[in-house]
């Protein structure tokens, strides 16, 4: 193997490092050690200049290894391995310094001691990058279908887009209907058109579509495989109601079981055999198996003979090359006695609120309580968002983002329908950030909406009175005054949270998961629909509350990054994976049951271990635990890894830098417009 001749780049990260860190002098450092042929700093190393002072030094000869002092790897690594890659170099001969997360953001009060440690980090980079050997990518066959999970909005985008781009798209939904939210939706803001007939042209075109494939009731069990060839196992519960239904309804009229009404949101009953409203697609009723009693009595008033209760559940699979997460979310449920909730029956959420506006709904879009008129409604917002920790219990301290403009549309609904009704909403703040939704909020005002601003520590108090309620509420509006309304009405705007598939489909892909529960992306900025998984991409509020423009907007990125890969033929994989060296592996087989990913095998014949490559997610666990020491990740060799630690430990007590060694000298070969030093020319 030819010597290693190390170039080193230090990037000032626009005064991100180099407001703390003095990357003269650790440039200067860096050129003094062993191995190190060029050093030096610039404003962006990213940058396509940046860039170019790399692949210049590559074409002349004067490195052959490459170490970047910058941001995160997980931002860059990948723009710096391309860089080598157009200079004719291995990608892989390349080590990355996180100078900006691990010194000058951590230690921006101290930078002498952040200087430092950006040495010692340069330095073990540098002892690792002399170790680097050149690898190839691993090279997988692409199926050319994708798997899209959830049937709401986002799913439905997402496979409609990817069918119309010439891919096959299985659609899972695990309920037995598609449509998702939008369903129990009215109408949206802030072009005031119909939920359901948006849904049904949307729906309509995915179900027309040739490519795309529905699978309704559907769980995911498991899934295996690598980017480009998932292998999911999944598990279809029996609808036990066939094709030959004609939607007549006799089946729920004959059903004896009566239970609350989830698609209603628990406002009314509906029957154990059920449609949720007139138009649901599939167009044919659904058994609740956990309800029905298996009285028989749809099955003998159903005249088409379309109901069989004892159909068995149906395992099977499905091969794709990407998959889409698109699993919605669940509105919050406030706690028992949270505002009067589930104390009052006059306190209701937001989304229940919605319900009642649908002619489908549980009054048949009627808003009367019982034989009176609604004279006033008062809403209350950020109920289940922007929650304050108490007693060690988890709260939603995020914002649902959705919930002011969802707030204001039903307000002006309800002046629109009851214009005599006095409505009050109360508020800590009105966070109208959509698109044209501030209009809502004008709106709203215009048609004598009052508003009451709360503050943080001080929510309102619902306190029952007879058949009403009474609502005081301390108004920073009128500095501080104390104000209480009569309340026929109150309306909790409730936040989101997290679907309830969501946890288990994260556990079984090895999903990360924010603090909020929601699935975490790659970077919300430069890789928002991407997850940590290759291959797998994500769509509408799995991520997190979006509105209903930023969950369809979120799952066209989401297909549209699927389709970049269903494109290709075979897919890349970085080769930093898992290697046995036969010589030392004596087939013990400790390393096995350490693999979470299947990767390992034990040859019986040979009394070895071999790697299914295809598997291998270069964790490193088998290494650990091997006895003989059979077992590393490429790149991240036993001797690199030890090389640095050396390089680490040896640095220890130097103090200050030794002085800038002479520039002038190699200012020829420094190269122009860059500054920076060529050692050892």
């Amino acid at each position: 193997m030819e010597e290693a001749r190390v170039g080193v780049y230090v990037c000032h990260c626009g005064g991100n490092i180099s407001d703390v860190v003095d990357v003269e002098k650790v440039t200067a450092y860096a050129a003094r050690l062993e191995g190190v042929t060029v050093a030096r700093h610039y404003p962006f190393m990213c940058s396509n200049p940046g860039q170019a002072l790399i692949e210049d030094d590559i074409g002349a000869g004067r490195v052959n290894r490459v170490v970047v002092a910058s941001c995160s790897p997980r931002l860059h690594e990948n723009t710096f391995r391309k860089a080598l890659a157009r200079a004719g170099l291995n990608p892989y001969l390349f080590e990355h310094a996180n100078v900006r997360e691990q010194c000058s953001w951590a230690h921006g009060s101290e930078p002498e001691r952040a200087t430092e440690k950006a040495g010692a980090l340069i330095r073990m980079a540098v002892a690792k990058a002399r170790l680097l050997e050149p690898m190839e990518c691993l090279r997988l066959p692409v199926v050319p279908a994708a798997l899209v999970i959830g049937g709401g909005a986002a799913g439905l985008r997402a496979s409609l887009d990817l069918a119309e781009r010439g891919f096959a798209v299985h659609l899972i939904e695990e309920t037995p209907f598609l449509g998702g939210r939008l369903a129990q939706l009215y109408r949206v803001y802030p072009t005031d058109e119909e939920a359901l007939a948006l849904l049904g042209d949307l729906l309509g075109r995915v179900v027309r579509h040739p490519r795309v494939r529905m699978y309704t009731g559907t769980t995911v069990q498991a899934v295996e495989g690598v980017v480009g060839n998932w292998s999911v196992r999944l598990v279809q519960r029996p609808r036990c109601v066939s094709e030959a239904c004609t939607s007549c309804g006799r089946c729920a009229e004959a059903c004896p079981v009566t239970v609350p009404d989830a698609f209603n949101y628990g406002l009314g009953t509906r029957k154990a055999i059920y449609l949720p409203y007139p138009e649901a697609h599939p167009p044919r009723h659904a058994v609740d198996l956990e309800a029905c009693t298996r009285c028989g009595a749809c099955t003998s008033a159903c005249p088409e003979g379309a109901v069989r209760l004892e159909e068995p559940a149906r395992e099977f699979e499905l091969q794709a090359g990407a998959i889409v997460i698109a699993t919605g979310f669940t509105p919050y449920e406030p706690a028992r006695g949270e505002y009067g909730y589930g104390l009052h029956p006059n306190v209701i959420t937001l989304p229940q609120l919605v319900r009642l506006f649908s002619p489908h709904g549980p009054t048949g879009g009627s808003l009367r309580l019982g034989n009176r008129e609604i004279r006033n409604v008062v809403v209350i917002s950020c109920v289940g968002s922007r929650q304050a920790p108490c007693n060690g219990e988890k709260a939603n301290t995020y914002c649902s983002r959705y919930c002011c403009s969802a707030a204001l549309a039903a307000e002006l609904e309800l002046k629109r329908r009851l214009p005599r009704t006095n409505v009050y909403h109360l508020y800590r703040d009105i966070r109208t950030y959509a698109r044209n939704a501030e209009t809502l909020y004008e709106r709203a005002g215009v048609s004598g909406v009052l508003f009451l601003r709360y503050a943080a520590g001080e929510p309102p108090v619902v306190v029952p009175e007879g058949d009403t309620l009474l609502v005081r509420v301390r108004d920073q509006l009128t500095f501080g005054e104390e104000i209480e309304i009569p309340a026929d009405l109150v309306v909790l705007a409730t936040g989101m949270v997290p679907g309830p598939g969501v946890a288990d489909l994260a556990a079984k892909m090895k999903l990360p998961v924010g603090e909020d529960g929601f699935l975490l992306e790659v970077h919300p900025k430069l890789r928002p629909v991407e997850m940590p998984v290759d291959g797998v991409f994500v769509a509408g509020t799995a991520q997190g509350p979006k509105d209903l423009t930023e969950t369809t907007c979120s799952a066209s990125a989401a297909a549209a990054k699927a389709a970049i890969l269903l494109s290709r033929a075979e897919v890349e994989r970085d080769p930093l994976l898992a290697r046995v060296d036969a010589t030392r592996c004596t087939g013990c087989g400790v390393c096995l049951p350490e693999c979470d990913y299947g990767a390992l095998r034990l040859l019986d014949a040979e009394r070895r271990v071999v790697v299914e490559e295809a598997m291998c997610k270069g964790c490193g666990s088998c290494a650990a635990v091997c006895p003989e020491g059979a077992l590393a990740v490429r790149g991240y060799t036993t001797e690199q890894l030890a090389a640095m630690v050396e390089a680490a430990v040896a640095g220890e007590g130097e103090g200050d830098y030794a002085p800038a060694i002479d520039r002038e000298r190699h200012a020829g070969q420094a190269g122009a417009g860059a500054a920076g030093t060529v050692a050892g020319g």
